[in-house]
């Protein structure tokens, strides 16, 4: 009698597998779309740090030709690259801020990023 409804239940609701595949395939697609967002960023940040680095060897203009043609590789667009030298000790110092739009069924939202690079010089 136990064996009975054992087996008359198994497969009988699929809704809560479908449900929670529903979510994950959402969280996936909403993931996709933001994370190559700050995927960009940490790119341009790292090469922004690696210009930083050099920044003892490497004129400012170069610097800037550099970072504008990658940001422009990565992002489409140029922003204002801001190169300060000066301290003491000695640093460098590039900065831009820049921002990314992510329009996604019910999630519409403007990323305003600022990625910072600073090294001793």
């Amino acid at each position: 009698m136990v064996m009975r409804r054992l087996r008359a239940r198994r497969g009988a609701s699929t809704f809560g597998c479908l449900l929670m595949l529903a979510l994950l395939g959402a969280a996936a697609y909403y993931g996709y779309h933001i994370g190559a967002i700050y995927l960009r960023y940490y790119e341009l940040l790292d090469d922004m740090r690696q210009q930083a680095r050099l920044g003892a060897q490497v004129s400012d203009d170069t610097i800037e030709v550099h970072l504008a043609a990658q940001a422009d590789s990565l992002l489409h667009q140029v922003p204002d690259f801001r190169i300060h030298r000066g301290g003491r000790p000695g640093r460098i110092t590039i900065q831009t801020e820049y921002s990314e739009q992510v329009d996604l069924p019910f999630f519409k939202h403007t990323f305003t990023l600022r990625p910072r690079a600073e090294e001793p010089l």
